[in-house]
C-alpha cells in the first residue's frame, strides 16, 4: 500500500504544550477505494491513515474529509480514540466515499487532534489527493 509522504500537509498546533518533534501530519491512499464516478457516493470504511508527530495530550483524533471542488457536499468522517497508533487501519469509522460525476476533483483529509472526545483542540493536520 502507497502512502504518500511528499502530499503531507501539517497544521501548527493550537497552544499545544509540546509533543513530539516536527508538525502534526498526515498520510492516506486511495488504493482499497472500489472506484466510484456516478455521482452518488457509497458508505465505505475509512482509508489507512497514517500519523506523523501527534501531539502529547491527545486522547481522540477526528477525521473529516471534504470534496474541495464542491466543499459544501457532507462526506463526514469520525472520531477515533487515541492510544499512541502511528496507523488507524480501515474499519474505525465510516463515510461518504469520494465520487465525482465530472472527472476529477480534490479530496482533503483533515485530522484533528482533540485533548476529549467533544473538544479540546491541540492541532489539526491535512493531506489532499485527486480522485479517481
Amino acid at each position: 500500500m502507497r502512502i504518500f509522504p511528499t502530499l503531507f500537509f501539517a497544521a501548527a498546533a493550537f497552544g499545544s504544550a509540546g509533543g513530539a518533534a516536527g508538525a502534526f501530519s498526515l498520510g492516506f491512499d486511495w488504493d482499497e477505494l472500489e472506484l466510484c464516478t456516478s455521482g452518488r457516493p457509497n458508505i465505505v470504511e475509512n482509508p489507512r491513515f497514517v500519523l506523523e508527530n501527534v501531539p502529547e495530550g491527545t486522547r481522540y483524533i477526528g477525521f473529516q474529509m471534504q470534496d474541495l471542488d464542491v466543499p459544501d457536499y457532507p462526506h463526514g468522517g469520525g472520531i477515533v480514540a487515541y492510544r499512541g497508533q502511528r496507523v488507524i487501519e480501515p474499519g474505525a469509522f465510516t463515510y461518504r466515499s469520494p465520487c465525482p460525476p465530472n472527472g476529477v476533483h480534490m479530496y482533503e483529509w483533515t485530522a484533528t487532534a482533540l485533548s476529549r472526545e467533544n473538544g479540546g483542540v491541540l492541532a489539526r493536520a491535512t493531506a489532499r489527493l485527486p480522485y479517481p
